[in-house]
């Protein structure tokens, strides 16, 4: 902050882009290099940057140029502004007089190229002088004797006579606009207002203005030294420990010297492979046999105290003459003789299973499983289906749960056909779903009778539809899952349970499992890759299915 004794003026402005957007910038006010203000013992010297703010604003407050006691005197400050997006920003000279602490730049900047560069700021408004002789005070002054009605009479004449009413002028035609004058003469180009914070007209830089040494300081004393003719610095400008002169001694030693390798402690290269020396490498980065002391370097003279070409025997390193064998129980296992056998362990066949042979008699069921049949899994007993079979329904999806007991290869899906006279339209198909709902295989497009053929024989058959691959399923239970198109009402008829409800239960035990079901919802016509089995409900019927 400026002494309170300097008078200044607060210089504003505003910066606008022509559709009212804010500018960016800077604008500078730069006075002459350095002012003197001796009665505030201060001495101000630099430009003053003034950024543009957010709305494009700037407020700067500066020394008044006509200040009292300031030397120099007679100056103006040289305004250059520097507008992003405008190249060529204006510099030109203020005064700001103390008179006038508040200025506007908008008011002072010479938009107009006829005004003159340096821009004096209006002052205020000086006091009234005082008020001045009236015009009889005059004329009496001057000589006149009479009353003031007398002198007001005289500077009024007597009325002459009215004269003729005169003729209406005719108005003439406007002239024609003049043509453009020749473009002006090219102004002078800007002119440098300070170099390196100097302002004054003849400028004169030294060395230290631009930051550099002086010529004079090359190999001078606190100066820089120099480079001779070969590149390095010169003897001369070396100090006298630097190696810039003879050699004065070489460890310690003067004269003529000469060195041994004890005097820089080596040692001596007649040492190599001598008595009390150092041992050489071979070739092969080896010490030789002959270095090498008796206890190691010669061939072996005896083993376990022979000697000649020795042949040792377990006894000779203390080891057992004969190999021990340990039975299945010292080391805590089964015979293999146990395996299949009396209180032995059950084996595995090629399908990790224990054959039937090694279970006990109660766990081998006396009815008919899926295998003896062909299958890998059903929904029940076929013999248990009634011997009415019924259709599924034109389109409707149809469920029928199966389950694993362990992880099983499938590559088909089986169903018992009463009847089937007609052709499949496309959009049949059939699939296998997880408890989740997940589609774990599925078939082929079913339309035509390439994937299920008809039937016509009495008591129907077995028709298996093949998965486009086959599926390794674990153990679990899974959801079979079809559905027929067709557009005569002969389609297949499949094998069922008795329905005689009408709407019989399928969901039996706490699980809520539903063993057969229809589904709700709309029926794609391909095995979507997720089903939601909230949308099975209880069906009419219960047909059969397998897997095989």
């Amino acid at each position: 902050m400026l002494p309170e004794s300097i008078p200044t003026v607060t210089v504003r402005g505003r910066f606008l882009s022509p559709d009212g957007r804010p500018l960016s910038g800077s604008v500078t006010f730069r006075a002459p290099a350095q002012i003197t203000f001796p009665d505030a013992d201060v001495i101000l010297g630099g430009p003053v940057v003034a950024q543009l703010d957010a709305q494009g604003q700037i407020s700067a407050t500066l020394p008044a140029t006509n200040a009292p006691d300031m030397d120099p005197a007679g100056w103006s400050y040289t305004v250059a502004e520097q507008l992003v997006g405008i190249p060529a920003g204006r510099s030109y000279n203020v005064l700001l007089p103390a008179e006038q602490p508040l200025v506007d730049l908008a008011d002072i900047a010479p938009t107009d190229p006829s005004k003159p560069n340096y821009i004096p700021v209006v002052g205020p408004e000086g006091p009234r002088g005082p008020a001045g002789a009236s015009a009889y005070e005059v004329a009496v002054a001057g000589g006149f004797s009479g009353a003031p009605a007398d002198w007001l009479a005289s500077l009024v004449g007597p009325r002459g006579a009215t004269g003729s009413t005169g003729t209406q002028g005719v108005q003439g035609v406007p002239g024609k606009d003049g043509k453009d004058g020749a473009p002006g003469t090219p102004g002078a180009p800007g002119l440098v207002q300070s170099v390196n914070g100097k302002s004054a007209a003849a400028i004169t830089l030294t060395a230290g203005d631009v930051g550099a040494l002086a010529t004079t300081a090359a190999g001078a004393a606190n100066g820089v030294a120099t480079l001779g003719t070969d590149g390095k610095v010169p003897t001369g400008q070396l100090p006298t420990s630097s190696g810039g002169g003879a050699v004065a001694s070489v460890n310690g030693k003067t004269g003529t010297v000469v060195l041994a390798a004890a005097d820089v402690g080596a040692i001596a290269t007649s040492a190599a492979g001598a008595a009390g020396g150092v041992a050489t490498l071979d070739t092969s980065g080896k010490v030789p046999a002959a270095q090498l002391p008796a206890a190691g370097g010669g061939a072996v003279t005896s083993v376990n105290g022979f000697t000649g070409a020795v042949v040792l025997a377990a006894a000779d390193v203390g080891a057992a003459t004969t190999a021990h064998t340990h039975t299945a129980a010292q080391v805590g296992a089964l015979a293999t003789s146990a395996r299949g056998g009396a209180n032995g362990v059950a084996p595995l066949d090629a399908a990790s299973d224990v054959p039937l042979a090694n279970l006990p008699d109660l766990a081998i069921p006396a009815s008919f499983a899926p295998a003896d049949l062909g299958l890998k899994a059903w929904a029940f007993d076929p013999v248990t289906a009634l011997s009415t079979t019924a259709f599924t329904g034109n389109a409707s999806l149809r469920f029928t749960a199966v389950v694993l007991r362990q992880t099983t290869s499938v590559s088909k899906i089986v169903f018992q056909l009463g009847g089937y006279a007609g052709t499949m339209n496309a959009g049949s198909w059939a699939a296998i779903y997880d408890s989740a709902g997940a589609r774990k295989g599925a078939t082929a497009d079913m339309a035509g009778e390439a994937v299920i053929p008809g039937v016509h024989n009495a008591g129907g058959a077995a028709v298996t539809a093949a998965l486009t691959s086959s599926a390794s399923l674990p153990a679990g239970l899974y959801y079979i899952a079809y559905v027929f198109r067709y557009s005569a009402s002969d389609g297949p008829m499949l094998l069922q349970l008795e329905n005689g409800a009408g709407a019989p239960p399928n969901v039996f035990g706490p699980s809520n499992v539903k063993r057969f079901g229809v589904y709700t919802a709309t029926v794609p016509t391909t095995p979507p890759a997720s089903i939601t089995l909230a949308n099975i409900d209880n069906g009419a019927n219960r047909f059969w299915a397998g897997l095989t």
